[in-house]
């Protein structure tokens, strides 16, 4: 069976108001976050999580309140797992942030009702500017040659690979507690068909985690999987990301002492 991965991106503006939407756990899970900007992306990354996952498995949603049956837990490894009513929602799932914004991708075997073994991960970055010391730390050689060779500017290939990095390392279930020149990075010849580029990653043990990257505006988004997909599609059309600014509203507010940082 074929593998589909759709997706879905939401701004910390619009979360709501109310914490309704979170089951008890997460609401007592914010209480206690001290610093806002941990809290901001805790509630943007979970909105976004939860609207993706309730279009994709079909949790009908009247109001926001209908969301806090759907819960972002953690497997051993610390990788997400997605529960509805406190069962496995039967898809993988990758979430993200930055700036203010977040992505939830959601995987999907084609045909069945469950993900049949397919691991995603995705990533958010801005386009920035990256020092050549963050070049050389964390890119391998032949990465460091593109950055060098590519018509880009290093702003865009740098952040793009180091996304595009990150989104396999949530594939592998390690995240950043891995060497990030343990995995390597192919930029692909494309069409770019829906804003979507191809790409590959090569972890050193070997195996491809095929992927697919597209810019935004400030914003890069990257999507890997342990086998061959299609390239992501929209959960709405147009997509949040489209037009999206960057911002940090939790500086308004560093520490919460028990407020919300959606408050001002």
């Amino acid at each position: 069976m074929g593998a589909g991965i759709v997706w879905l991106a939401r701004g910390l503006a619009q979360v709501p108001d109310t914490d309704a939407w979170l089951s008890p756990r997460e609401a007592e899970r914010l209480a206690a976050m001290r610093y806002g900007k941990r809290a901001s992306e805790f509630l943007v990354s979970r909105f976004a999580a939860k609207l993706a996952l309730a279009r994709a498995v079909g949790v009908e949603v009247t109001d926001v309140a209908d969301l806090a049956c759907i819960e972002v837990a953690r497997r051993p490894t610390g990788a997400p797992r997605a529960l509805v009513s406190g069962e496995p929602a039967g898809v993988a799932m990758s979430s993200t942030d930055r700036a203010d914004w977040a992505v939830t991708v959601v995987g999907t075997a084609a045909g069945s009702p469950g993900v049949d073994g397919l691991e995603v991960g995705c990533d958010l970055e801005l386009v920035e500017p990256r020092s050549p010391g963050f070049v050389r730390d964390y890119l391998t050689d032949s990465e460091q040659a593109l950055v060098a060779e590519a018509a880009w500017p290093v702003e865009v290939t740098a952040n793009l690979l180091w996304s595009a990095k990150e989104s396999a390392l949530k594939v592998l279930q390690t995240g950043l507690r891995r060497d990030t020149r343990s995995v390597e990075v192919v930029l692909e010849e494309g069409d770019g068909r829906d804003g979507w580029y191809p790409l590959r990653v090569h972890p050193v043990e070997g195996g491809t985690f095929p992927g697919w990257w597209r810019r935004s505006g400030s914003f890069l988004l990257t999507v890997a999987a342990n086998r061959p997909t299609p390239p992501p599609v929209s959960l709405e059309q147009p997509d949040a990301l489209a037009g999206a600014s960057p911002s940090h509203r939790w500086l308004e507010e560093p520490l919460r002492w028990g407020r919300s940082p959606r408050s001002t």
